[in-house]
């Protein structure tokens, strides 16, 4: 991952947030159940890289694929019955990789309740070509504070997981060279 080109320098241009913002809903069944009889984590997480996914394919107009998934959290139980709403957005972008945000909602299908806040994520997608190398990507442009905010947050998180990163290779590194393997 690179780093972003100011939407001046680049040749591409940008897009709005709200160009690739979208929603993906759906009603948990017993299908998605674990053990403990609420719906799986892992149901919850193809969702979210679903809605991710989709939203990292329209904003670089093309394929995407996962790169990274963090953060990602569960606050609330989800239970059969409930309809999940899985909300993502590009919050940032690099020359070829993009983190969406992702908030998870659910709501009783059969209630007026509001729906509630039960997990939240950051991925970032990478886009390919249909050789599967990396492409360029428009550089997202934030409409509102909260985009912005967003943005902001996006880059520390970033900074974050290129040092963890960074600090891992080279413990293995000299691990290796310390003849420990790997």
């Amino acid at each position: 991952m690179t780093e972003q080109a100011p939407a001046a320098e680049s040749d591409i241009p940008g897009k709005p947030t709200s160009a690739s913002r979208t929603t993906l809903s759906h009603i948990m069944t017993h299908n998605d159940t674990n053990l403990l009889g609420t719906v799986h984590g892992g149901v919850i997480m193809k969702l979210v890289d679903d809605a991710a996914g989709a939203v990292a394919g329209r904003h670089s107009g093309g394929p995407a694929v996962t790169a990274s998934m963090d953060e990602m959290a569960f606050l609330e139980p989800v239970r059969v019955g409930d309809l999940v709403h899985v909300k993502a957005q590009v919050n940032w972008t690099g020359r070829t990789s993009m983190e969406i945000g992702v908030r998870v909602l659910a709501e009783r299908w059969n209630e007026s309740t509001p729906p509630q806040q039960v997990g939240s994520a950051y991925l970032v997608f990478a886009a390919v070509d249909a050789d599967g190398k990396p492409r360029r990507v428009p550089p997202v442009l934030p409409e509102t504070e909260r985009d912005r905010r967003r943005y902001q947050e996006a880059q520390i998180r970033r900074t974050h997981r290129l040092a963890r990163r960074k600090a891992i290779l080279e413990l293995r590194e000299k691990r290796i060279a310390d003849g420990l393997g790997d």
